[in-house]
């Protein structure tokens, strides 16, 4: 809320000195807070004159402080309709707007009152969020810019421009705003959660938790504070505190408490009934459905199914790696397929395939929500495909517009969106069994073999590096783990360094992709009696030498509750067995459908004890672990895991009865598709 208006400065004041005198003095009440006061006297000065203009506009902010923006707007609306040069009229009703969700509007009025106000700061710190709200960073840093132009100590416009800098991947520069607001405020709560956010992008896990744990110190209940400063523990492998912290948040989540996002609650809960619960206070909060849906029922008619995909991830993103080939193979004689592109323009190879894999591919980034509804809208496309879910870079404020007749939520994200306006996700009877269609708000669609799409194009390196070249030893069982770091949790651990100590010689391959979790993973394993030198880190390399240097592994050893999901796909075409345990939730059930589509159920455990119990037979009778890499390196070309084409036909076969019920004005209802005999 921009300051309210002076008396002497802002006031509209009518000619009777009565009514000056008593709108004077609701002013004063309302800088005190004292706000059912000061409604009563601007209600009564209106009972008297019901066009007084100050009344109005102050009475609407009332009703916005309180959240009533419906009314407030309506207030404003009369007020400047009256007198349409008052500039703090305008740069109040910008912010009642953008409440509202209205942000193209909201800036139209920041920019009239700055017009009619041109050195007023607050007014481009208002105009720089309205440009952010409509994805704008860079035109929000310039208004930024002029804000702390005319007033350098303002903090909250540091802020924010901090926010429009990380929105641009400038989390460096982001992180010195920050820590400037913080010095003019120091212990502001968004400060601190922005600056333990950026710090995080930066990779410096710990500083980013001590960041959140001093926010939490500040305010214990800010949103998904605890969540996130988990989050960027885990990616630290620091589990000091590890059981005290889950428990909180899953108890916080139960009470339908903001104390997690849904992804980050992925990497620790078990439970796909408090995943729903999460989704649905996270999707009620941030991205609840709009109240004007842009499509309300219309049967659009073509000759072809309008199916439009929507990233931020079509470039060399892990999404992409999956399912680049089901894109080319699409049947253009029933299909017009497009890509919706949020994300940044990368070069590349795979973008310059990907480009050439669609009917039309639309650069969106730069756009509002809206917008980018609009633009589905527009085009008339019968299916949207919802590939990020409420994953980073997600753009879910789309799918709230109901930009689509038939909204799907697919492959991005593992787990329900906790949202009404999604109404499929794609899943298959593995990840998702029918048992547990109560913990989703969509209805499902289970594919016969398994719902994850695979590139048969992947390249592998045709040099393998030796086991020296890669730090390995020459003898002994290589266990590895080639997923992100915050997946590996303290139990499963237990039973990594159990292995280790009970099958010699060996060593445990892990990625390495920051020094904390380095150092914490070699100390953890120190604790437990396994030298730190059995665990050998892998640096990120790219793509086709990490497929071949993988051949140097005798068994990739998966992670719980949060699978392996491209990366075990990867595994698996790089000819690597990969052990999983199963769980109750998508996230846990991934690398158990991948197998189970390759005819390798027998590395399926349904408990941490068998699975470990199973990776010790696997390491200690390698004639048993010759035998599964053999059958792998056939199944490979013969089941239904790779075979993209085949994978094509279940996918359209979900996308045509999808399309069958919405033009037959059937609702959304779960169903199998029968497997292709082809």
């Amino acid at each position: 809320m921009t300051d309210l208006p002076a008396a002497d400065e802002q006031a509209h004041l009518p000619s009777s000195k009565d009514l000056a005198d008593r709108i004077a003095d609701a002013l004063t009440l309302h800088r005190q807070g004292k706000l059912a006061e000061a409604e009563a006297i601007y209600r009564s000065v209106l009972s008297q004159a019901p066009l007084h203009v100050d009344a109005l506009h102050l009475l609407g902010v009332i009703h916005h402080q309180r959240g009533e923006n419906a009314v407030a707007a309506e207030l404003l609306e009369r007020a400047i309709g009256l007198d349409p040069d008052l500039d703090a009229v305008h740069a109040n009703y910008g912010l009642v707007l953008q409440a509202l969700k209205r942000p193209q509007e909201a800036l139209a009025n920041y920019n009239r009152a700055l017009h009619l106000a041109p050195d007023f700061a607050a007014g481009y710190m208002n105009r720089g969020n309205a440009l952010l709200d409509l994805n704008r960073p860079a035109e929000a840093i310039a208004s930024y810019d002029r804000a702390l132009k005319l007033k350098p100590n303002m903090a909250l416009a540091l802020v924010n421009r901090g926010t429009a800098l990380e929105a641009l991947g400038r989390h460096q520069e982001a992180l010195t705003d920050y820590d400037s607001a913080l010095q003019l405020k120091p212990d502001d709560p968004l400060a601190l959660n922005n600056r333990a956010n950026a710090l995080r992008d930066l990779k410096r896990y710990g500083e980013s938790a001590n960041s959140f744990a001093r926010l939490i110190a500040i305010d214990p209940n800010y949103d998904y504070a605890w969540g996130y400063k988990f989050f960027s523990q885990l990616y630290g492998c620091d589990w000091s505190a590890y059981d005290a912290t889950r428990s909180r948040i899953m108890v916080g989540v139960e009470r339908g408490e903001r104390a997690d996002t849904p992804f980050t609650f992925l990497a620790h809960c078990e439970s796909a009934p408090a995943q729903l619960k999460c989704a649905r206070t996270y999707i009620a909060h941030k991205h609840p459905p709009s109240s004007k849906p842009l499509w309300s029922g219309e049967r659009y008619r073509h000759d072809k199914i309008r199916l439009a995909y929507v990233s931020a991830d079509f470039h060399g993103h892990a999404t992409s790696r999956l399912i680049a080939e089901l894109f080319e193979l699409h049947d253009t004689s029933r299909f017009e397929s497009w890509a919706i592109s949020l994300g940044p323009n990368e070069k590349g190879e795979m973008r310059e395939r990907l480009e050439c894999s669609f009917y039309r591919f639309v650069n969106t980034q730069g756009s509002s929500d809206r917008d980018v509804a609009q633009l589905l809208r527009e085009q008339e496309i019968d299916i949207a495909v919802d590939l990020k879910g409420l994953t980073e870079s997600s753009r879910t404020g789309i799918f709230a517009h109901r930009a689509a007749p038939v909204q799907v939520s697919y492959l991005g994200y593992p787990g329900t969106m906790g949202a009404d306006y999604i109404d499929y996700l794609i899943a298959d009877p593995h990840v998702v069994p029918p048992s547990h269609d109560s913990f989703y708000s969509e209805k499902i669609i289970r594919l016969p073999d398994t719902y994850q799409a695979n590139d048969r194009k992947r390249p592998i390196a045709e040099h393998t590096p030796t086991r020296a070249e890669l730090a390995l030893p020459g003898e002994g069982v290589v266990f590895c783990c080639f997923n992100n770091n915050y997946k590996i949790t303290p139990a499963v651990f237990d039973g990594w360094m159990r292995l280790l100590k009970r099958v010699e010689p060996s060593v445990l391959w892990l990625l390495q992709d920051n020094p904390e979790a380095s150092r914490n993973l070699t100390d953890e394993a120190e604790r437990r009696g396994v030298r730190g030198t059995r665990l050998v880190f892998a640096p990120r390399i790219g793509l086709a030498e990490h497929l071949a240097r993988q051949r140097q592994a005798d068994l990739f050893l998966d992670t719980f509750p949060c699978n392996a999901h491209t990366t075990a796909s990867d595994a698996l075409w790089a000819g690597l067995p990969i052990l999983t345990c199963m769980g109750d939730s998508f996230a846990s059930r991934v690398a158990g459908s991948l197998l189970n589509a390759v005819g390798l159920p027998e590395l399926i455990a349904h408990s941490l004890h068998d699975y470990e119990a199973l990776a010790f037979t696997l390491a200690t009778e390698p004639g048993l672990l010759a035998q599964i890499r053999s059958k792998l390196a056939r199944n490979r070309a013969t089941h239904p895991l790779f075979d993209t084409d085949r994978f094509r036909r279940h996918i359209e076969s979900a996308y045509i009865e999808i399309y069958r019920r919405y033009q037959s004005q059937e609702p959304p209802a779960a169903f199998d598709v029968a497997p292709d005999t082809r």
